[in-house]
């Protein structure tokens, strides 16, 4: 109440004394400044009109502000922290006043990370009965103004946020904003705390669609090691089955390669990256079984320094090359070919190729690239921009796949979570 009474009690004090000058200034006037009625009359209905603004004004802050203590003036001031560094938050901040109803004239600075902008002040109450008579319209104009800086802080943006009048603070003694001030303080707050409000729900929902993701690409990885090709599969047991009739030997070879085979692809029980060795193995165990189907249609060549064998692989990775090589390369052709793979290591970088001399981009049975495809997402995924995948033909014929790689392990990046579906049926390959 006394913050209340002496807002009231400025307002009526400097009017008096406006209204005092006048009456000064109206006594010396010769013969005119003898009649008085007139500027009595002037003073009481001045200060009828300001006491009435006031209390309007009082009244409508209380509305706005559910009280009057901290909102009297017609120049508000906030404080407003953003929990993003500060050209976010900048972005925030001057998104929020460019939908200010009324805006007008927003200039925006992101290198001084300030926003100035006009504001149209609204008639509250409607027109006013006497217009530009009404002493309230006789000092400042009708619009109000917004500065609002951010200042980085430790990784977040403060915002110092300042609404007021479009007049010097002197207007502040003869009028009252009725709140548009306050109003446009408590908007931009509010439109602030909704758009990060926003952003944290999307972050929520981006990291609960994430770790679904994580949990459906694991669940798919595991069944993609646990999954041999039916074809291949099927085949290999038939071929088994005769060869048990006509070379006992050779059948009981082809059964201990698909055991190392089926070894190799067993889902693993810890999230970790294979190495270039252990997928060797199983690439091995895949060609001789292969090779004791294919006959001389088959030739392999393996050239991996032992010093290399260690170095980190996304699982299933080499074994993808590998078939891809087989099927699109060699088994249309029929006189078959040669499988060539290889490692070199220059400076930090491992060098992975799978080559074969079959029927290269001509053929006709290229299948549709999502295998491919899929290997440059895992090396994405995994190595980031350190690893890649090139596909180019060989001389004098056939297909060049090679990965390359960081020499050194990763072990920090947990294999199932950076796995996705390679070992695709080989005609999607």
């Amino acid at each position: 109440m006394i913050r209340t009474f002496f807002f009231v009690a400025r307002i009526v004090i400097a009017w008096g004394l406006a209204c005092l000058l006048i009456a000064a200034l109206w006594s010396g006037i010769p013969f005119i400044g003898n009649f008085e009625l007139p500027v009595v009359l002037l003073t009481f209905t001045t200060l009828g009109l300001v006491i009435t603004s006031a209390v309007s004004h009082l009244r409508r802050v209380r509305l706005i502000a559910g009280s009057e203590s901290e909102a009297l003036g017609n120049r508000q001031r906030r404080q407003i922290e953003i929990p993003f560094e500060a050209g976010e938050a900048f972005d925030l901040l001057d998104a929020a006043i460019r939908e200010l109803p009324r805006a007008q004239q927003v200039e925006s600075a992101r290198d001084s990370l300030q926003v100035r902008a006009k504001v149209e002040r609204p008639a509250t109450y409607g027109d006013q009965p006497l217009g530009r008579l009404h002493p309230m319209h006789w000092f400042g104009n009708t619009r109000n103004q917004i500065l609002a800086t951010v200042t980085p802080t430790n990784g977040t943006g403060s915002v110092a946020l300042i609404c007021e009048p479009e007049a010097g603070a002197w207007s502040d003694w003869f009028r009252v904003d009725d709140g548009t001030n306050l109003e446009n303080a408590n908007a931009i707050t509010r439109a602030i705390a909704r758009r990060v409000a926003e952003r944290r729900r999307n972050e929520r929902a981006m990291a609960a669609q994430t770790a679904t993701e994580k949990e459906l690409t694991v669940a798919r990885l595991n069944l993609l090691h646990a999954q041999v090709e039916p074809h291949f599969l099927y085949n290999t047991l038939a071929s088994a089955q005769y060869l048990t009739r006509t070379d006992p030997s050779r059948a009981d070879e082809m059964l201990g390669h698909l055991i190392q085979y089926l070894r190799h692809s067993l889902p693993r029980t810890q999230d970790e990256l294979a190495t270039l060795g252990d997928e060797l193995e199983r690439a091995l165990a895949y060609l001789e079984i292969l090779k004791i189907r294919m006959g001389q249609r088959l030739s392999v060549q393996i050239d991996i320094p032992e010093n290399l064998r260690g170095t980190k692989l996304p699982p299933m990775m080499l074994q993808t090359l590998v078939e891809n090589a087989i099927k699109h390369g060699l088994e249309p052709r029929t006189t078959g070919g040669t499988v060539w793979i290889r490692a070199r290591q220059s400076d930090d970088v491992v060098s992975i190729t799978v080559a074969d001399d079959g029927e290269g981009f001509n053929s006709q049975n290229t299948g549709t690239g999502i295998g491919l495809k899929n290997v440059r997402e895992r090396l994405q995924l995994v190595f980031g921009g350190k690893a890649s995948l090139a596909v180019v033909a060989n001389f004098p014929s056939g297909v060049a796949a090679t990965i390359n790689v960081p020499g050194t392990p990763q072990a920090s990046v947990p294999a199932a979570a950076a796995s996705v579906a390679v070992a695709e049926d080989a005609d999607n390959a």
